[in-house]
């Protein structure tokens, strides 16, 4: 089967991770560019990449790359191509489009020349033609075109990858899946020791980390991708890549995911989007301002997302909220790594501690950092109630504890 160069799209910032995921794939890194990574491969090769990567978007596989001055030209240059072998004459059609040329105005235009171009050509070939729209869930192409180059590519994914389909109740602002399975990556917690999540949110965050534990391929939880509905789709070879994906599952973590919130509406619902992952088993959830959430001897990573003043919360309250990580960090979590995402320069320094670490992310235009904190044992003796709580291991996380001013969920982060 030919090869051709395949695009995979992900956020700013996370080209480094997408990389090296392609890299463990066996995979080559053609090249890296602000929002996406280069690979090649097969058509059929699209499939194992849908399935495998947790930190890219969309992968693109390239069906041609042209040279148009204007719309006809591009019109003709796409008719040529056989449509007819890629998209059924009785299936459906959207195009998608980035547009970067002096002799277009409107980006819509260029979708439907480009829409238009293919539907003829399967009419002509095939005596009817395919419908379109909008919707990205069957046959999606998409059009790459700056000043007079054009790639035209065949999106195996359709919908986003980062619509994992476990997320059925999102809550405000919730961070993206391949955002927080970037971050997880980051932080280096492969599933021994412990990953605390305090300010869970809906549970992206301590979700991610019990797929990425069990080396549970993220596209094992979706039904449906852009490449189904192609003419080349090869299903046997799908099934049998599910097959391999789900041997390759463990059935068991060596630490322990603990994830708390004090909302108990959010708490609920990472609960049920855990669920829906089937990674419910694997994630204590708990009710709890984030100073009082248990965390248990043996070490590992501490992830905090606070709300960091952009759409939600007050700089005032927000910068106490801050002060009291830092004394959670500090005070609890001796052994640990910890870890705080946040958008606020400003708030971050309220921690009061300093980063061994700086990783650059983007969260919906906002740029961000996820900070990483080395945190000593014995700089502290524990309470007797902290003894207790870390003795009962979910003790403490089913009260609401805390102050009203620290009352803020993690997982803060808008779909895009």
């Amino acid at each position: 089967m030919q090869k051709s160069n395949i695009l995979i799209t992900c956020p700013k910032g996370i080209p480094p991770f997408l990389k090296q995921e392609l890299l463990s794939l066996n995979f080559p890194v053609l090249s890296e560019a602000v929002a996406g990574v280069e690979t090649e491969g097969t058509f059929d090769d699209t499939q194992r990449l849908n399935l495998g990567l947790r930190t890219g978007h969309r992968v693109l596989f390239v069906l041609k790359e042209f040279s148009a001055n204007d719309a006809d030209s591009l019109y003709r240059e796409l008719a040529r191509l056989p449509w007819e072998d890629h998209i059924a004459a009785d299936g459906y059609l959207c195009v998608t489009s980035s547009v970067e040329t002096p002799s277009i105005r409107d980006t819509r235009f260029a979708s439907l020349k480009c829409k238009d171009a293919i539907v003829d050509r399967i009419k002509d070939k095939r005596g009817v033609r395919p419908d379109s729209g909008p919707e990205r869930d069957r046959s999606v192409v998409h059009l790459y075109w700056k000043d007079d180059r054009c790639i035209i590519y065949l999106d195996t994914s359709g919908e986003s990858l980062s619509r994992r389909g476990y997320r059925k109740i999102p809550l405000a602002a919730p961070m993206q899946e391949t955002l927080a399975a970037a971050v997880v990556l980051a932080t280096g917690w492969q599933g021994p020791g412990n990953f605390i999540n305090p300010m869970c949110g809906s549970g992206t965050l301590a979700i991610e980390a019990a797929l990425i534990g069990l080396d549970r391929a993220p596209g094992l939880l979706r039904s449906n991708f852009g490449f189904m509905h192609l003419t080349g789709f090869n299903e046997a070879l799908w099934r049998e890549l599910r097959e391999e994906a789900r041997k390759r599952l463990k059935k068991e973590l060596p630490g322990r995911i603990i994830a708390t919130d004090i909302d108990p509406a959010a708490a609920e619902a990472a609960k049920k989007n855990a669920v829906t992952a089937g990674v419910e088993h694997l994630i204590e959830f708990g009710v709890c301002d984030f100073p009082v959430t248990p965390v248990p001897e043996g070490g590992g990573v501490v992830v905090m997302n606070p709300e960091y003043g952009e759409r939600m919360g007050d700089i005032s309250q927000l910068e106490l909220v801050y002060k009291g990580i830092g004394d959670f960090l500090k005070q609890k979590c001796g052994g640990y790594t910890g870890h705080v995402f946040t958008g606020s320069p400003y708030l971050a320094k309220k921690v009061s501690l300093k980063p061994k670490r700086s990783t650059p992310f983007w969260n919906s235009g906002i740029e961000c950092r996820l900070l990483e904190y080395e945190l000593y044992e014995g700089s502290r003796k524990p309470t007797r109630g902290e003894k207790q709580t870390r003795g009962r291991g979910d003790a403490g996380m089913t009260g609401r504890g805390g102050t009203q001013q620290t009352r803020r969920r993690g997982d803060t982060e808008t779909r895009g």
